[in-house]
């Protein structure tokens, strides 16, 4: 038997059952008010939900709290009026399913997590009804006309999380690729990606980033690690301090997953600092922390350069060589030999130079402070002679 759509009888402006459509209602209207102002009602939904339907259980109560809220008040506005659902919750609902689809939550699982959650609603619902006097037939009829409100918006829902999920669709070998970058948006999408990789929910993640080209091998024998390339770089996300690795590539970490978006900076710091030292091999962004904050500074940066202007010029043609003999001894650890051999000049030739440069710009990279400002306005005069 086609069961009855109640929201059809305001439309229609009649009924089927030949009762007087107000008669009782009021009794329903308590009722529901009732069930859903219970102040144990939502946590206990929510208790329920975590611990049926495990893709959904790694979310945070509060994002699930939320959607739940917003379904409860939206039936039981739908429930007092008799009627369906309007467009401006079909919106949430569609919004819901996007929601889901972006955190990789299976609509399945959507699916399951509400119908969890209207099980324990009409539990409760069953036990205040007799209570307040309303009568099984009449909660029968409440019951249909949630079943025809819930209808259109599953249907909703489905659709919008497939929309979505379809334009989210990696390509053919991009999977490593699709997760990394939902690791990387942090918050309840990252915690439902680091379950799907396989990596630890409750330890710490490291975070590696270096050019594309770079031999994945060593990390993939350091399981569980997802990598590929994002965004024009490599990156790797794994569950220890990597190790094996030759080729030059920044490292940060451990983090908590839901924090890997700024790991991941740091990761990309200690790349262009090493690079820019001529480092090679795994540099931890701690190793590198000074360096990586003045290349990250290009204001900063300018500021410097325009400050010595007049001792590039007075430098002439030796500017850049005198730039490279200060930078080689401030590297070296202001070994003039080791610094000559790096350069294939006499060490008296690194002595010369590094005082030349303290002649014109008055800065002695010998000192503390003086070093790490010699170092910067080399490196950013060799860069814009580039």
């Amino acid at each position: 038997m086609e069961r009855t759509t109640w929201f059809r009888i305001d439309v229609v402006g009649h009924h089927n059952d030949g009762m007087n459509p107000s008669d009782g209602w009021t009794a329903v209207v308590d009722l529901i008010e009732r069930v859903m102002g219970d102040e144990d009602l939502l946590p206990s939904v929510i208790a329920g939900v975590r611990a049926t339907v495990p893709q959904v259980a790694v979310l945070p109560p509060s994002d699930i709290a939320g959607h739940t809220r917003a379904l409860l008040t939206a039936a039981t506005r739908a429930l007092a009026a008799r009627r369906g659902p309007t467009e401006a919750e079909l919106s949430f609902v569609e919004e819901l399913g996007v929601t889901r689809a972006g955190q990789g939550v299976p609509i399945e699982a959507v699916l399951g997590a509400i119908h969890v959650a209207e099980r324990a609603i009409w539990a409760r619902a069953r036990e205040v009804a007799r209570s307040e006097g309303v009568g099984a037939d009449r909660l029968l009829d409440v019951r249909e006309l949630y079943d025809d409100w819930a209808d259109a918006v599953r249907n909703r829902l489905i659709m919008a999380h497939r929309v979505a999920k379809a334009g989210a669709e990696p390509r053919p070998g991009g999977r490593d690729a699709a997760i990394l970058r939902r690791l990387l948006q942090g918050g309840s999408a990252a915690a439902l990606a680091v379950a799907e990789a396989g990596l630890p929910v409750g330890g710490g993640l490291w975070v590696l980033v270096a050019r594309p080209g770079f031999d994945e091998r060593p990390l993939r024998d350091q399981p569980p690690v997802v990598c590929a390339v994002v965004d024009d770089l490599f990156v790797g996300v794994l569950s220890r301090s990597p190790g094996g690795v030759r080729a030059t590539a920044g490292v940060a970490g451990p983090s908590e997953p839901d924090k890997l978006a700024p790991v991941q900076r740091l990761a990309v710091a200690a790349l262009t600092a090493a690079e820019s030292t001529g480092r090679t091999g795994l540099v931890h962004i701690a190793d590198v922390a000074w360096q990586a904050a003045l290349t990250e500074r290009a204001d900063l940066a300018a500021v410097l350069l325009e400050r010595h202007l007049r001792a590039w010029a007075a430098l002439g043609p030796n500017a850049e060589p005198v730039a490279y003999a200060v930078l080689a001894w401030l590297e070296s650890d202001r070994d003039v030999t080791v610094a000559g051999s790096r350069l294939f000049v006499h060490p008296n030739t690194v002595r010369n130079r590094v005082r030349r440069f303290t002649e014109v710009t008055g800065i002695d990279p010998a000192g503390t402070f003086g070093a790490t400002n010699a170092w910067w306005l080399c490196r950013t005069w060799l860069r814009e002679a580039t």
